[in-house]
C-alpha cells in the first residue's frame, strides 16, 4: 500500500479497506469525445422491454382496439343487437301490414266520404280515426295496431293527390 501506481489516487486507506482503486484520468480536458449515433433500427434491435412494459402495452392495445371497434368499427353488444333486430322486425311487419290496411279502406263502400273526413282531421288524430274505422285491425286480431294505423293514415293521405 505504500507504493503509489501511476494513474491511481494516492489517498491513504486503512489496511482493512477492500475496495478497488479506480484509476484517475490523466487527460482531464474540456474536450468531449464525439458520441456515435446509432440508427433507429439498431435501437429497436437492442431494446429489451420488461415483462411489465409488455403487459401494460398489451392491455393498452386491447383497450384501444375496443374503443376503435365500438366507436368506428360498427361493433355492438348483444343487447343492442337484440334491440336492433326487434326494431327491424317491427318495421318489416308494419311495412307488410300497411298495404292490407289500404286494401281494407278500398273495400269500404263509403271510402270517398271517409277519405275526405280523414283529410279534414288533424294530423295527430288521423291514426285514431283509422283505428276507429277498423282498417288497422288485421283479420284474426282483436285490437288494431297503432303503428300500422299511423303508417296507413300516411299512405291514405297520399291517395288521389
Amino acid at each position: 500500500m505504500d507504493q503509489v501506481e501511476s494513474g491511481i489516487s494516492s489517498e491513504k486507506r486503512p489496511d482493512n479497506d477492500n475496495r478497488m482503486r479506480r484509476p484517475v484520468e490523466q487527460n482531464q480536458s474540456n474536450e468531449q469525445k464525439p458520441v456515435a449515433m446509432e440508427s433507429a433500427g439498431q435501437g429497436w434491435r437492442q431494446a429489451r422491454p420488461t415483462k411489465t412494459t409488455v403487459v401494460w402495452s398489451a392491455l393498452g392495445l386491447i383497450v384501444l382496439t375496443l374503443i376503435v371497434g365500438f366507436t368506428w368499427g360498427g361493433w355492438v353488444t348483444g343487447g343492442t343487437a337484440k334491440n336492433m333486430a326487434a326494431a327491424s322486425a317491427q318495421d318489416a311487419l308494419i311495412t307488410r301490414l300497411t298495404p292490407m290496411c289500404v286494401a281494407l279502406f278500398n273495400q269500404d263502400p263509403a271510402r270517398d266520404e271517409k277519405l275526405q273526413a280523414l283529410r279534414t282531421t288533424a294530423s295527430y288524430q288521423r291514426p285514431a280515426y283509422v283505428q276507429a274505422q277498423g282498417w288497422a285491425t288485421m283479420p284474426g286480431e282483436a285490437q288494431p295496431d297503432t303503428k300500422v294505423a299511423a303508417e296507413c293514415a300516411k299512405q291514405l293521405m297520399l291517395l288521389d293527390q
